[in-house]
């Protein structure tokens, strides 16, 4: 019989003293691998489940060391700076490791549910101080079930609360097995229609809110639900709407609603994963316009928070 310590996954951040990734203080671990692509993605190293090279230019002084010991010769220098040619990279990590200036980074590292495990449970003081616990997160923890439900069955047996952050885009059978092992879900809500769903995100929403309705009807499990604002996208009042209804009489009042208001730090990242093309600029929405669609939820209902 596997020992589920053994089970390996990827991952790409575990995040000590996290307080918006449901109750109390958490210890948030964070998968690579999401089958979504939203245009407004703030973690778009999470996306592709392998590791990944991080380059930041304005660090790099073009010393060709990271040259001199590629092992797929990717790396040429071009106007006095490092390039990469993602095609040929398969992200070995020798180029970071003799970067003297930080200016490579391997994102994602291959790990044991073992190992995250011993992470998590040394922070078991604070959780048990403010009734925390550990959150998995991505990417989409769903991509990688069972390093997911090795992770999570340590966790329970050791009394760790347990939390999944997820967009809900599995077959039900995957995402059931996962679920079970969990306390509470963080369930996304992108927008409510299947073909602008499919636009911003490059997959419709149906497989999504019939899970959401099983998580609630079938599982009884509690959810938050997380709705992101990204104006000019999915802030539109209709959509709003459209998603408070949804939860209102599909998924109850009981389900809380965070309101989470789109900001700039995912774009940066595209310009290090040397892909700027895929990269959108979106002003974040104010408080007053934030404090607006936070009434409309609440007109349905719905107890609301702006933030995690």
């Amino acid at each position: 019989m596997t020992d589920e310590r053994d089970t390996r996954g990827v991952i790409f951040n575990v995040q000590h003293y996290s307080i918006h990734d449901g109750p109390g203080i958490r210890t948030t671990v964070f998968l690579k691998g999401c089958p979504l692509h939203c245009l407004w993605c703030q973690n778009p190293e999470s996306q592709a489940v392998r590791p990944e090279l991080f380059f930041n230019a304005e660090r790099c002084q073009g010393c060709a060391k990271c040259v001199d010991v590629c092992p797929e010769h990717a790396i040429e220098i071009v106007d006095g700076k490092s390039r990469t040619n993602r095609a040929v990279c398969k992200t070995s990590g020798e180029c970071a490791q003799v970067c003297p200036n930080d200016a490579r980074n391997v994102m994602g590292k291959y790990v044991t549910a073992g190992q995250v495990f011993k992470q998590v449970s040394a922070d078991a003081i604070f959780y048990q101080r403010s009734g925390g616990g550990m959150t998995i997160s991505g990417g989409e923890p769903l991509t990688q079930p069972q390093f997911a439900i090795s992770l999570l069955k340590l966790c329970r047996d050791a009394a760790i609360h347990t939390t999944i952050d997820t967009c809900g885009y599995a077959t039900w059978d995957s995402a059931r097995r996962v679920l079970e092992n969990v306390d509470l879900v963080l369930y996304d809500f992108k927008h409510m229609d299947p073909s602008a769903h499919k636009k911003l995100t490059g997959v419709s929403n149906e497989l999504i809110l019939d899970n959401a309705k099983k998580i609630v009807r079938e599982l009884s499990l509690p959810m938050f639900a997380r709705v992101p604002i990204a104006p000019g996208l999915n802030d539109s009042l209709t959509n709003l709407r459209a998603t408070a209804q949804f939860i209102a009489t599909e998924l109850g009042d009981s389900v809380k609603v965070h309101l989470l208001p789109y900001h700039r730090l995912g774009e940066a990242k595209y310009e290090r994963l040397e892909k700027p093309s895929q990269s959108i600029s979106i002003d974040p929405p104010n408080d007053e316009r934030v404090f607006e669609l936070q009434k409309i939820f609440e007109s349905f209902g719905l107890t609301t928070i702006a933030g995690g």
